[in-house]
């Protein structure tokens, strides 16, 4: 684990035994694991592995078959008032933007800040622009979201994320809608994110991404985990026969 992650006694996210199913269907099927703070945990694995159920589990978006999860110390039990807890401590950046169309992209930023943590319209502005300044989009402040390319509007949807001041950052494969050469400056700004210590699990076909900035790296398949460690050996000594297959076709 690296000198970034600061507390590796207590976790900031616990997964216990969780289950999920749609009706027949079981997606996730057992699944234990705990995220530090400050750890950046990449999830890979074949469409359909769970992944994305997973994530959508930790902020509430689905409810649980079985199990239980933990937000720092807070188990999510669906109480709107929980609910609405664990949702401010856990951001979530989605494939697709989610902007508002009839904002500017600053107003789609201080919308949720306003209403949801009662601040006042002066610190929230100046926070956004702050956070603005950090994807690198202040010039675009006063600007719709068509009139901005893939790649700008996804760094607009995790500053909005930011703007709510997080103790996590959940990223569900945040590259997959935009267009190859707009993908590195998502990745810019998520790595600047892992740097500054932010708590992350990324679910990412970015597998340079994984290599480079998590501490380490989950592989997800049928529903389960089928294998975890470090980057490096991870993806030089994978153990799985699953897993080596999968990288034979990724990487």
């Amino acid at each position: 684990m690296s000198n970034r992650v600061k507390d590796h006694l207590h976790p900031i996210i616990q997964i216990e035994d969780v289950h999920k199913s749609f009706n027949q269907l079981e997606v996730l099927k057992g699944i234990d694991l705990q995220v530090y703070p400050s750890e950046v945990v990449a999830l890979i694995g074949s469409s359909g592995s769970g992944k994305s159920t997973l994530l959508r589990c930790l902020n509430g978006l689905e409810t649980l078959s079985g199990g239980r999860i933990l937000i720092d110390g807070t188990e999510l039990n669906y109480s709107p008032r929980t609910i609405q807890k664990i949702r401010r401590e856990v951001g979530m950046v989605f494939q697709q933007f989610n902007l508002f169309p009839h904002f500017t992209v600053l107003e789609n930023i201080i919308e949720a800040p306003i209403h949801a943590l009662k601040k006042s319209k002066a610190e929230v502005i100046e926070n956004g622009l702050s956070l603005l300044d950090k994807v690198g989009l202040r010039d675009k402040k006063d600007v719709y979201p068509r009139k901005l390319s893939g790649g700008q509007q996804q760094r607009v949807a995790i500053a909005r994320a930011l703007a709510m001041n997080p103790k996590i950052m959940l990223f569900d494969e945040p590259t997959s809608a935009l267009d190859p050469e707009l993908v590195s400056e998502v990745l810019t700004v998520m790595k600047q994110l892992a740097e500054d210590g932010m708590t992350m699990l990324v679910v990412t076909h970015e597998m340079m991404f994984a290599k480079e900035v998590a501490d380490r790296v989950i592989y997800m398949c049928d529903g389960v985990i089928e294998e975890q460690g470090p980057p490096l050996e991870l993806f030089s000594s994978p153990k799985s026969d699953r897993l080596k297959s999968f990288l034979k076709r990724v990487v």
